[in-house]
């Protein structure tokens, strides 16, 4: 469940829920079940997804809220659940449950075959010659369990949208299967009243098209039910990961614990071959650990002692011990999932255009029907014919694949990618991925490995120890990868410090502090010059690393006139950054790196991985400010970075994308999170985009094209209601078989670097 607080005028909480919907059949009944919710006062943004049968709304209302949207779902016709934090039980328990579900529509399709058959072996007997039909009375018999009882759950769903003033898939059905149902029994009834032969009797029925049809139907429900379950594998992959039990260590005792008891901080113990069961830093120990089902990485991961290891990832042949850093819902695989649910349950723009068309949907099929059924009967006096020919129209004529379309390849495309490694937030981010013209990439930790190293420290009034000492007592503060650096080299020469008080970092400048009452600043040339200190001391150092493609930091005091020192830094090139440049390219997409480090540095990173276009000594105000230009001259902008600075930049773009092995606010911001640091990713994340939008375009036809074709066809006497069934199913399974086609995708990316 996500809060956001509103203004301080209403005290009420804004929250965003979902829950479950049983009883949808077809777009129809996606539109009902969001006007229904909308009408709720408070009620800011629904989204209902036919593949999941999920609702999810964001509202703005009192206590009882959520009982106001379940009230609305069910006098839309429908049953409605909240979705709560569960229990790996839990959904285990609800895995059954559609197992069951699929089981359960099987045996229904299974009796109903078996009671049409003998309706539909006379037809199949007369093309080779056979003319046999059973007696009225037994068609009767065997139709008559196949319409009303495994038929009504038509009329069930039906009658409830008609009493919402609305129409559905299963109305559809309903009055036709009824309209031909209805006309066999009258020409049943009349034939015995008038001592009519047999042969005359069974000349006007048409019992077996009412069941087949139903049968049909059925077989569609169940083609349909099974597909969806397989869009779901990625999030039951992902929920498997997750163990039930932990062994732990407390007060020097192992002891075995629920999952769901471990505490922050605890130690876990992992034997060879078991599953991680926390997200957490090694301890004791060292290990190969498979992380290929989180991040798609094929090789195992070598892990040493202060290496982070994520829940769900195996463990290899090593014993290791794990402090606990976090915890159930905050942990990477609950996340994940979280991640990737919200985008399957969320709604794609094309989405909503489809909704408008599918409202009216059934009442035009409806009119037309109605307009069949008199054109017939009133032009040549038929009305017999006129029934058929009505009925083939309602038949043919569901919105079902329609309102399957989008959703089932947003799922599988979402699922696909997160088992690659691709986190895709949303399915906007997703569907505007395939439109992208410009990647702008960060430079450090996203073309380069993020990792820096000291390649030279140059003082001119302190000694290097001194001038190191200084720096690294400010940076002890920062999690930042200079830092990070300066800290290492300080570790290297085995320099004892005590961290800086009043640490001020100021992102993509600088960082402050105070050391022994002196007030030490790190930072770029502008970070000095706007603190009044010259750095022209180290002119030819500076360049002369900058040529290298080092970056350039200064160290001074505070009150001084000139900085103290100089300290270098180089940072590894990622060895796939020029290739994925490079396919980028062949995708007619063109590439612009933005930078908050010096010209020398970033143009020798760009002319390295093949990018002419740079920006550099850019403040992350600035890396805003050149996006919303960029999108203003026409681009479709996808931002890449990984860094706190790189935050505003990826919310601006069109498509923000953040490497996992960043900060949390920059994950928090993109809609694609990217969990290895392979730039290739990027490549695959536009390619997945492109092939699910290809999907979506070509459901889309086919939902539409059985319609466009079928319903005049139908309306022209060209299509029996049989005939008209076998489409209507085909329509449905065929959409969602298509979509399921995106499980062969595979990734282009090999794997993070070492």
């Amino acid at each position: 469940m996500k809060k956001t607080k509103n203004n301080a005028e209403n005290p009420s909480e804004q929250l965003t829920q979902e829950f479950n919907i049983g009883g949808m059949t077809c777009a129809s009944c996606v539109t009902r079940v969001e006007k229904s919710v909308r009408r709720i006062p408070g009620v800011e943004n629904v989204e209902v997804n036919l593949a999941t049968e999920r609702a999810r709304v964001t509202y703005k209302t009192p206590e009882n809220g959520n009982n106001l949207v379940i009230d609305a779902i069910e006098h839309a016709g429908y049953t409605a659940a909240l979705i709560v934090s569960r229990s790996k039980q839990q959904e285990a328990k609800d895995l059954e449950k559609r197992q069951s579900k699929v089981a359960q529509e099987k045996q229904r399709l299974i009796i109903a075959a078996l009671l049409s058959a003998p309706l539909v072996a006379p037809m199949l007997g007369s093309i080779f010659g056979y003319h046999w039909m059973p007696p009225g009375w037994i068609q009767f018999v065997l139709a008559t369990p196949v319409q009303f009882w495994l038929g009504w759950r038509f009329y069930l769903a039906g009658w409830k949208a008609a009493k919402a003033k609305s129409g559905n898939m299963d109305l559809l059905v309903a009055i036709g299967t009824s309209a031909a149902y209805g006309l066999s029994l009258y020409y049943l009834l009349l034939g015995w009243v008038s001592n009519a032969s047999s042969h005359e009797q069974m000349s006007h029925l048409y019992f077996e098209s009412s069941s087949v049809v139903i049968t049909l139907v059925l077989l569609g429900k169940y083609l349909e039910s099974r597909a969806k379950r397989q869009t779901t594998d990625a999030i039951d992959a992902l929920q498997a990961l997750r163990p039930d039990t932990a062994r732990i260590r407390r007060n020097d005792i192992e002891i075995e614990i629920s999952i769901t008891d471990i505490k922050l901080k605890d130690i876990v113990i992992i034997k060879p071959g078991e599953r991680v069961a926390v997200d957490g830093i090694l301890r004791s120990g060292q290990s190969q650990v498979d992380e290929s089902l989180l991040t798609g990485e094929s090789l195992p991961v070598i892990k040493k002692i202060g290496d982070q290891v994520t829940g769900g990832s195996i463990n290899g042949e090593g014993h290791i011990e794990v402090e606990t850093i976090a915890i159930g819902q905050e942990s990477v695989l609950a996340r994940m999932i979280r991640l990737v649910e919200n985008a399957q349950a969320g709604k794609a723009p094309i989405q909503r255009t489809v909704d408008r068309v599918s409202a009216i949907f059934v009442p035009v099929v409806l009119v037309i029907s109605l307009a069949t059924l008199f054109f017939w009967g009133l032009t040549n006096g038929n009305w017999e014919a006129a029934i058929i020919n009505a009925v083939a129209v309602l038949v043919i004529a569901c919105p079902c694949a329609l309102g399957l379309a989008t959703p089932t390849s947003i799922m599988v495309g979402t699922g696909q990618a997160a088992k690659a490694g691709i986190l895709i937030k949303d399915a906007n981010a997703l569907e505007i991925a395939h439109k992208v013209t410009k990647v702008a990439f960060d430079k450090t930790g996203t073309l380069t490995e993020g990792k820096p190293f000291v390649t030279g420290l140059i003082t001119k009034q302190q000694s290097s120890s001194q001038a190191l000492l200084l720096a690294a007592a400010v940076q002890s503060g920062s999690e930042h990868p200079l830092a990070k650096a300066v800290l290492a080299e300080a570790a290297k020469h085995q320099l004892t410090f005590s961290t800086a008080k009043n640490i001020r970092n100021t992102p993509g400048c600088g960082i402050e502090g105070l050391v022994d009452d002196k007030l030490v600043l790190i930072g770029t040339e502008v970070f000095m010059r706007e603190q009044g200190i010259e750095t022209n001391a180290f002119l030819n150092e500076a360049k002369n690393h900058q040529r290298l493609g080092h970056s350039v930091s200064y160290v001074a005091i505070k009150g001084e006139a000139e900085a103290i020192a100089l300290i270098a830094f180089g940072d590894k090139i990622k060895e796939t950054s020029s290739e994925t440049v490079n396919k980028l390219t062949n995708l007619g997409i063109s590439s612009i790196m933005i930078t908050g480090d010096n010209e020398g540095s970033a143009r020798n990173v760009a002319t390295a991985v093949g990018i002419s276009e740079l920006r550099f000594n850019v403040m992350p105000a600035e890396k805003l400010s050149i996006i919303e230009a960029l999108k203003k001259e026409g681009a479709i902008i996808a931002m890449v970075g990984d860094g706190i600075n790189d935050a505003p930049a990826l919310a601006a773009a069109d498509v923000g994308i953040a490497m996992a092995t960043g900060t949390d606010v920059a994950m928090h911001t993109a809609g694609i999170t990217l969990m290895r640091g392979n730039p290739l990713l990027i490549a695959d994340a536009i390619d997945i985009s492109n092939r699910t939008y290809a999907k979506i375009r070509q459901n889309l036809f086919w939902a539409f094209i059985y319609n466009v074709v079928g319903i005049p066809l139908a309306a022209a006497g060209l299509l029996s209601p049989i005939i008209a069934g076998a489409a209507m199913a085909l329509s449905s399974v065929s959409v969602v078989s298509n979509a399921l086609l995106l499980r062969r995708w595979k990734p282009a990316s090999q794997g993070p670097l070492k």
